[in-house]
């Protein structure tokens, strides 16, 4: 469909991707991995046509259709919902294409009664959906998605894996969410130091496998950094040696044609976040009874009669669909907004929030050192460049201006404003939108040994999972308590609607459990074989490229014995043959010990 050949962009002069090669096949479900500025949209933008490479090609399949959702679009028209997403059919018939609009519309978290509403009404995040939606209808042979899980539920990012994965078009995207990584892709390539990883394997299995890479690259960079010094070493003692000249000359020539490596040594256990000890609070942090809340001009409560009540220490969850009223509660916590019913603040608690736009809310004109330095006060503006250095904003860093920071890095900086005063209750609105998946570690671990309470408001499973111990389902006005995690929850939930659809006894539905039980045994032995199979298919897979490569080696090798065929891109294929083989070696090695 698509080849990727020796292919470079630069911008200002600075290598963002440097002579990469790839394939993307029909029905690859790509995951494109790398960290914040690695160059993961460029790349993206090169494939959807936006940029000009500096040097290589991408060769497209004629007549190969291509659907891309940027992460930031400009929104500039009238029509209703359903006029916008009609506009993909381009007068064919519609009537037939009516079906499938509705379930997809459906399916990414809007309701019948927001078809005929105009698009300017919904938010940005809305938007998006509406732009992802007829990227989806359109069924193009190849889906571009740049981070799509920052706009939606739990309930619609669990819909697009299942939409993904059956769907004939091909896809590569981008996300920090794990759960949706390995759920919607089959097949990881990672960008870092401008060049390209490809593993034909799920996220989780990638990891091991970077991690196994990478390991060996510091080992071999670590042991050249040392004969690099010696040899120095040497050059600089005998230098001036008359004795030795032959010897300082065959050296120096030998540092010259030594190719470099490179290696990426950022240390992220630098980013270092703890929370303050919390003070100690009333029992009840926050406590509910009967609250509603309705928009002037709405016809009906986003809210009502919520009653709950969260006990100091715990953590939880706020989930469901956008539009549910979370943040809506979460306003009402914070005083932002008027309701009807009870609302309690526990006694001495100090809330700390981070809103869903915090990142936006800062000012971009100020630098990452005075952002920080004007909400600080007291002893703490002595401790201003530890706190920035913790969190990978040392030395030249604290001295950018926030405007030209990645999303990620803005969060960084937002989160550590948290910092800055005690608290005990700390409530969260989508924290993990643009952090990579290092730093959402790093959070989840602060607030996992955090001693105080904490609300989360987000729709990212695998952050929240082993996180919160309770969950607050939001949906049709109402707030449903589920005891237990998050996966504990879905679980529930679909048991829940089983249980009412049927209509069954306590009787029962105890034995229907206990089918259940028998049924997940036989299915997780059904995976876990299934799972073998496919192990062993990749086995064999990496096996015969290696085969391949390694016979291509053999034939460029006996090329390079004529000195008339030594030319600079015969060598570059040569390097490039030897850097796959040893790539597809590691995944060897890593796949057949898991």
């Amino acid at each position: 469909m698509i080849s990727v050949e020796h292919l470079s962009i630069e911008f200002a002069s600075k290598p963002i991707l440097d002579d990469i090669s790839f394939l993307i096949n029909k029905k690859d479900r790509i995951a494109l991995v790398g960290k914040n500025g690695a160059g993961k949209t460029t790349l993206l933008r090169l494939l959807a046509g936006e940029y000009e490479p500096t040097a290589g090609r991408i060769s497209k399949d004629t007549d190969l259709t291509i659907g891309y959702l940027p992460q930031v679009m400009l929104f500039q028209d009238n029509r209703t919902l359903k006029e916008e997403v009609f506009t993909v059919f381009h007068g064919e018939d519609e009537a037939r294409f009516v079906a499938e609009m509705d379930r997809t519309i459906i399916g990414l978290g809007f309701e019948r009664r927001d078809f005929d509403r105009p698009c300017t009404e919904f938010s940005g995040g809305w938007r998006m959906r509406i732009e992802l939606a007829k990227i989806l209808l359109r069924h193009p042979d190849l889906i571009l998605l740049d981070e799509p899980t920052n706009h939606l539920d739990i309930e619609s990012i669990q819909w697009l894996e299942q939409f993904l994965a059956q769907s004939s078009s091909a896809v590569l995207l981008v996300s920090h969410d794990r759960a949706f990584l390995n759920n919607a892709t089959n097949r990881t390539i990672e960008i870092t130091l401008g060049r390209i990883y490809d593993y034909n394997v799920p996220y989780d299995q990638f990891v091991t496998l970077r991690q196994e890479r990478h390991d060996q690259q510091v080992r071999a960079y670590m042991n050249q950094q040392k004969m690099i010094e010696e040899t120095e070493a040497f050059i600089e003692r005998f230098r001036y040696k008359a004795t030795k000249a032959v010897q300082v000359q065959s050296r120096i020539k030998q540092l010259d044609k030594i190719e470099r490596l490179e290696v990426d040594l950022e240390d992220t256990s630098r980013l270092n976040l703890k929370f303050p000890p919390a003070p100690r609070s009333g029992d009840f942090p926050v406590i509910i009874e009967d609250l509603e809340k309705t928009y002037q001009g709405a016809d009906h409560a986003v809210i009502s009669q919520v009653t709950l009540t969260i006990r100091r220490g715990e953590k939880v969850a706020f989930v469901g669909r956008n539009g549910e009223g979370k943040t809506t509660l979460v306003k009402c916590i914070m005083d932002q907004l008027d309701y009807l019913g009870t609302l309690k603040i526990g006694h001495n608690v100090k809330i700390g929030y981070f809103a869903q736009n915090e990142a936006s809310l800062l000012d971009g004109e100020r630098t990452v050192f005075e952002t920080i330095d004007y909400v600080a006060v007291g002893d703490i503006r002595t401790k201003i460049r530890d706190i920035l250095g913790a969190f990978m904003f040392g030395g030249e860093a604290s001295e950018k201006k926030v405007k030209v920071l990645s999303g990620g890095e803005r969060s960084r900086l937002a989160m550590i404003r948290l910092l800055l005063s005690p608290c005990n209750l700390l409530i969260l609105d989508e924290p993990t939108n643009h952090l990579d998946m290092p730093s959402k570690d790093v959070l989840k671990n602060a607030l996992k040994e955090f001693d105080g309470t904490v609300i989360c408001v987000s729709h990212d499973r695998d952050f929240l999972d082993g996180l919160v111990d309770k969950v607050y389902e939001f949906g049709g006005g109402h707030v449903r308590e589920h005891l237990g995690g998050i996966y504990d929850f879905l679980r529930t939930k679909k048991m829940t609607t089983l249980q009412e659809l049927e209509r069954k006894s306590v009787a029962t539905t105890t034995n229907s459990n206990r089918t259940s039980d028998a049924k997940a045994d036989f299915a997780a032995q059904k995976a876990q074989a299934a799972a073998q199979r496919k192990k062993e298919k990749q086995i064999a897979a990496i096996e015969a490229e290696i085969a391949q490569l390694e016979q291509e080696q053999a034939t460029i090798e006996a090329q390079l014995n004529d000195p008339q065929n030594q030319t600079a891109e015969l060598f570059q294929h040569y390097d490039h043959v030897k850097h796959t083989i040893e790539q597809k070696m590691y995944e060897w090695e890593i796949l057949s010990d898991i």
